[in-house]
This record gives structure tokens, C-alpha cells and sequence, in this order.
């Protein structure tokens, strides 16, 4: 009988909690959200870009376009080292210059005799494309494509022909060399050029002449988890400068309608638009070099690994994405002064993200939506993505505490928000219980995909995240904290 009994209040608990998680729905997304591309995308946090092409063996950084084929010559190629230089230091991800702006394809075009199949290198059959992106599939990374929309070699720049050459050459990329994770447009597009001998001026309507749409819907159906980077869109934007620095605050969301690849504005590109009618999150690019491609004499003017470190925090730490660029030399490597300082920069990022102190913490909310366990404070450092803490809808003005046993330094704190909800805070402040009084560590206004706050040392029993503003109800799915120990 008394088995009986138990059963049946076990019975009735589990029907009320069924009934009580069916009243109290998941909080309403806010504004626009990312799709399962973008939010792929954004959970990289660290990608590579590798620009290789004529350019490494001239010494310029924009060709001209009349470069001889036989010019690119790298004299011991290996795409492994490359890659694995990439994954060593942590990127997920390698983006290869296919083709820049003075048309040299890295692959062998069917449309072109301006590519390596026209190159001594090899006898004509190399395929740089090929061998890079199946050194990603083979080390764990993915692999994405930059081709240049500007082409000063070609004879036919600028007229409606080009259009579908470029279109042409596009397809050969997504059909031929597996899946792609990335296609970069850059904004650079009509000036001088060779365009097959005239050696002349050609100008195009960025707005129009490219009629990107078309070009979109042929990403869309050839490639449907690619992201496409350009100013505008539609997945991943410009973030405004070449200095791999993100805007403080840095908002995911933008009125893509103002904008065009070519023709935007790098303030607000910089920081995004808050509220705004699109989700397009920003990517820093950056090379570790002075130049975007490898020219000898700046082998002494590599990026330390501190400051990569601190690029890391002024990209990744305000929500956006960083893409480091390291350009392969002339044998067609990655240089030995890079290889080093990638490595020691992710030795230092790696070093402060080992431990998370938070794990340590029991986790209270002033507020937990419906009181549910689903919803619950704990959430924030269970090491889950899929995970968060929700508050009842209309409580925007919330806190979580963290009380450790015993006192913990930090020096960084990291904050997530759950990101398919949409950017929901507005304001926050970490603080940490000192004198018998809460002091701040740091506050900011966006959180997004990763936050990051680097200070002075605290030490303490009590650490308080406080939502000082947000659109409506905050939901987040992380807060971590760690110790960056002084190099």
C-alpha cells in the first residue's frame, strides 16, 4: 500500500510539473534572429584567412592584372603545414583567397587562361584550391572561399558579360570543391586595370551592376549553409575597419537596406544598428602582418602574441567574429615568426580559458521565469550553449549571484546571451562583493554571442551580474569567469 501511495504522489508531481511547463512557455524571440547558418557561424568565434596569389611573388598587395601565370611559383607548396598552422592556433575555420582583384585564379577555371593551369608550377595541373580545402575536411576545419568581384585582368570587366563569367567561376567553386562554409565579397571593385591589354579606367554602379540577388539565390541553391560576407550582407558583415576591432557596443542586428557591398557606412557597420530589421553580426578582419600577403621585408613586423591577445578580446570579447589573416610566403608555408606567434598567442588565450571558477559557484536569480527548472540560474554554468536562464516576461531589471565556498580571484569575466531569442540586454555590470558592499568589475551595453571583460584582479566570495537594461526579459546562456595570469 504504501508503494501504491508513493507511486501515485509521484504520479501527481510529475502531471502538475507537466501541466505547470506547458503554462509557462520559452520567452518570445526579440527583433531578428540568426538562422542555423549564422548561428554555425558565430559559434566559430576565430576563422583564418589565407591570402596567396601572384601578389606573394611581386611584392605588390593589389596586382595589376598583367602579371605573367609563370610568376606564381611557390617552391615547396604544402597545404597541410598551412592548415595546420590555422588549427594549431585555434581557428575553425580557413577562408582562401580563390581570386583577387587581379583575376590569377588558384584553381584551374575553365573560363580563364589567367590561373595556375597557365603556371610552370606544377606543369599546369596544380590545384591550390583543391589541396586546401581537403587539408581542412582532413584536419577538422571549415573551409570557405574569397573571390574577388573587381578582376583587373579581365577583358570584359565591366560589361553585362563579366556578370556571368563571374557567376561561372563562382559555380566551379561550389560544385567542385565540397562543402563551404564562407564566401567573402570584398568591397573593392572598379579602378585601373590591365582588362586584357587596354590598360585603362573602369568604373561600375556598385548598387547595380552586379545584381547580387541573383548571385545570392545561386549561393542559396548551390550552397545553403554558406554564410555570405559582404557590407551588406546578407549573413555576415564588414565590421568597418581592417584593424580586427569590433565597436563597444558591437549589435548583431542591421537595416541591411542602407547598404550595398562597396558603398557603407564603417560607423555603423562598426557598431551595427540598435534596433535594427536584420541579423547580420560583424567579422574583424586583420592580417598578422602589415600587408594582407607575405612580403619578405615585414618578417620583423609580425603581431605579437600579446597583441593578438588583445585583438581577440576587442573582437570575439564584444560579440563579433575574428578573422586573423596569415598569408603563406613564397614557398607556399606559413612563415616561421607567424607559426610562432600563433602559437603563442593561443598558449596565452588557451592558458586563461582552462578553468572556469564559475563551475565552482551556486547560482541564484532575483527572478527565474515560472520558476522553472528549465529556466533556472543554473543554466549559466552548466558548459551548454542550448541552455539558459530566463526571467518572467516584463522582468527586465534582473541578477544573478554566484557564492563560492570560498573566495576566488578572477581578472575576466565572459557573458553569453541565447543567441536563437534574438539581443536582448541592453545593460549589464559585473560586480564583485568587497567591504561589505557590491563593486563594479566591469559593465557594457551589448552581450550578444560572447562577452568578455578583462580588469584588475578581484578577489571575492560573491559575484553579481546585473542586467541594468534590457529590451525584454534577458536570457543567457553562460556566464564564465577566469584568471589571466601576467605574462
Amino acid at each position: 500500500m504504501t508503494c501504491k501511495i508513493v507511486l501515485l504522489l509521484s504520479g501527481l508531481v510529475l502531471a502538475a510539473s507537466a501541466r505547470n511547463s506547458a503554462a509557462v512557455p520559452p520567452p518570445a524571440p526579440y527583433g531578428p534572429v540568426p538562422s542555423p547558418r549564422q548561428l554555425q557561424w558565430q559559434e566559430m568565434e576565430f576563422v583564418g584567412f589565407a591570402h596567396f596569389t601572384v601578389d606573394t611573388f611581386t611584392g605588390k598587395e593589389w596586382g595589376y592584372g598583367d602579371e605573367s601565370e609563370n610568376v606564381f611559383k611557390p617552391t615547396a607548396f604544402d597545404a597541410s603545414q598551412i592548415v595546420g598552422a590555422a588549427r594549431q592556433a585555434g581557428m575553425k575555420e580557413l577562408i582562401l583567397t580563390c581570386k583577387h582583384h587581379d583575376g590569377f585564379c588558384l584553381w584551374p577555371s575553365r573560363f580563364t587562361d589567367h590561373s595556375v593551369k597557365h603556371s610552370s608550377w606544377r606543369d599546369g595541373k596544380g590545384d591550390v584550391v583543391k589541396e586546401i580545402s581537403q587539408a581542412c575536411r582532413k584536419q577538422g576545419l571549415r573551409f570557405g572561399i574569397y573571390l574577388s568581384p573587381w578582376d583587373r585582368n579581365s577583358a570584359v570587366y565591366g560589361t553585362p558579360a563579366y556578370v556571368a563569367y563571374y557567376r561561372n567561376q563562382l559555380t566551379e567553386l561550389l560544385t567542385g570543391y565540397g562543402p563551404i562554409s564562407e564566401i567573402w565579397l570584398d568591397g573593392a571593385n572598379g579602378g585601373d586595370g590591365y582588362y586584357g591589354g587596354t590598360r585603362e579606367t573602369r568604373s561600375i554602379d556598385r548598387h547595380t551592376y552586379y545584381d547580387w540577388p541573383t548571385t545570392i539565390e545561386l549561393i542559396r541553391q548551390r550552397q545553403p549553409m554558406a554564410c555570405i560576407f559582404s557590407d551588406a550582407g546578407p549573413d555576415i558583415r564588414w565590421v568597418g575597419n581592417e584593424d580586427g576591432i569590433a565597436g563597444d557596443p558591437c549589435w548583431d542586428t542591421l537595416n541591411r537596406r542602407d547598404f550595398y557591398p562597396g558603398d557603407a557606412d564603417g560607423g555603423r557597420l562598426n557598431r551595427g544598428d540598435r534596433p535594427g530589421t536584420d541579423w547580420v553580426p560583424a567579422e574583424c578582419d586583420v592580417s598578422i602582418r602589415p600587408g594582407w600577403f607575405y612580403h619578405p621585408n615585414e618578417d620583423g613586423r609580425v603581431k605579437t602574441p600579446a597583441q593578438l591577445l588583445d585583438l581577440y578580446f576587442k573582437s570575439v570579447g564584444r560579440g563579433a567574429t575574428l578573422l586573423l589573416n596569415i598569408p603563406p610566403d613564397q614557398r607556399g608555408q606559413i612563415h616561421d615568426p607567424d607559426i610562432a606567434s600563433l602559437q603563442e598567442f593561443a598558449r596565452r588565450r588557451d592558458a586563461i580559458f582552462a578553468v572556469d571558477l564559475a563551475r565552482q559557484a551556486r547560482v541564484s536569480a532575483s527572478n527565474v521565469r515560472g520558476h522553472e527548472r528549465r529556466y533556472s540560474a543554473e543554466n549559466v554554468i552548466d558548459g551548454k550553449r542550448d541552455t539558459y536562464w530566463a526571467t518572467d516576461d516584463g522582468v527586465i531589471d534582473a541578477s544573478l549571484v554566484l557564492e563560492f565556498p570560498q573566495p576566488v580571484t578572477f581578472n575576466v569575466a565572459r557573458i553569453r546571451e541565447y543567441l536563437p531569442l534574438g539581443q536582448r540586454v541592453e545593460g549589464f555590470a559585473v560586480e564583485g562583493w568587497q567591504e561589505g558592499q557590491w563593486k563594479e568589475f566591469a559593465s557594457g551595453a551589448s552581450i550578444g554571442n560572447c562577452r568578455l571583460a578583462r580588469g584588475a584582479d578581484v578577489t571575492t566570495s560573491r559575484v553579481r551580474v546585473r542586467i541594468s537594461q534590457a529590451a525584454v526579459s534577458p536570457a543567457l546562456s553562460e556566464i564564465g569567469l577566469f584568471y589571466e595570469r601576467k605574462e
